[in-house]
């Protein structure tokens, strides 16, 4: 898949979201990498670059105080390539995509992995 039409699937997921989401993300930039880099995986504790589809970095709303401000922004990075390792189709592809993009948005809302992956196996259910 080109990076162009994979940046506009992240993006379509983005407009996608509910309203109430969209209205309290600020401060944040969303961008698409080919892979993760050594450095990134290497602090995270993961061998293989193929294991990291998405990477929130920054503090999350919940912790912004009133002495948040002239920071830089938040970031959230989509990796293109591991995603399309597992998948096999573009339909696929977008459907991950919309998965990793609401999970690392759960992370700049203060959600942990934990419960993520709860809610997302709570989602799987149905």
């Amino acid at each position: 898949m080109t990076r162009a039409r994979f940046e506009q699937l992240v993006t379509k997921a983005v407009k996608d979201l509910p309203q109430g989401f969209k209205k309290k993300m600020e401060n944040i930039a969303i961008v698409v990498e080919d892979w993760p880099s050594r450095e990134i995986l290497s602090s995270m504790g993961i061998r293989r670059r193929n294991n990291l589809l998405g990477l929130y970095q920054g503090v999350p709303y919940p912790r912004r105080g009133f002495d948040y401000g002239n920071v830089l922004p938040d970031k959230i990075t989509i990796y293109q390539r591991p995603i399309e390792s597992l998948c096999r189709t573009d339909h696929d592809v977008k459907r991950k995509i919309q998965e990793v993009v609401i999970h690392e948005i759960g992370h700049y809302f203060g959600l942990t992995e934990q419960k993520l992956g709860e809610l997302e196996e709570n989602i799987n259910k149905y």
